[in-house]
């Protein structure tokens, strides 16, 4: 027969145990969310990929470019192009261009996006200054490349077939500064250029 201060000290053990548990899920919520929106495309998030496929189809589809910026951003930040029409498979170069009004060096980071949110598993960029941090002097105006292509297997799929018309969205976000030196990250790039 177990005593009271025996069945406390269990409960306490299995109490302190539950806490570290929901600690634990609470830190692996945000990579797992991210891992599983990247791999089904989620939410509309974009998939990475090294090439284009070798297939390309008759099918066209238009691709319409949105750029955002965050309440606390200053930067000016449009893309280059509103519009443009490709075949499915087809590999496409796109641009984005970021300008720096202020007069401080700025670091941001871009969030994307595509909608119809079903299609972003299909829609891949192999190349995108979405995948690191940029960083604009005071007046420094930058164009920025994407480069894209819409699977094929867009075309397998009974749900996304009328789907026409895909938005590449993007916003831009000061990134925090008391975590990086952006000053020597600008000065680092500027060498890196030359």
């Amino acid at each position: 027969m177990q005593t009271s201060e025996n069945k406390s000290k269990r409960l306490a053990l299995v109490l302190v145990a539950v806490v570290f548990a929901m600690v634990g899920a609470a830190y692996a919520a945000v990579p797992l969310y991210d891992l599983f929106c990247r791999v089904t495309g989620y939410g509309g998030t974009t998939q990475e990929a090294s090439a284009a496929p070798d297939t390309v189809i008759d099918r066209k589809i238009i691709i319409e470019f949105d750029a955002n910026t965050a309440r606390d951003m200053p930067w000016k930040f449009k893309p280059a192009q509103h519009r443009m029409e490709l075949q499915v498979g087809q590999s496409a170069l796109a641009f984005y261009e970021a300008y720096n009004p202020s007069d401080k060096t700025i670091a941001g980071t871009a969030t994307f996006n595509v909608t119809p949110v079903k299609v972003g598993q299909y829609f891949s960029k192999i190349e995108c200054f979405c995948f690191t941090e940029q960083v604009l002097k005071p007046g420094e105006r930058v164009e920025m490349p994407v480069t894209f292509f819409v699977d094929p297997a867009i075309d397998e799929d009974p749900n996304a077939r009328e789907v026409k018309v895909i938005t590449l969205s993007y916003t831009f976000f000061v990134t925090d500064e008391e975590e990086t030196d952006v000053s020597a990250r600008a000065d680092q790039k500027s060498v890196d250029v030359n």
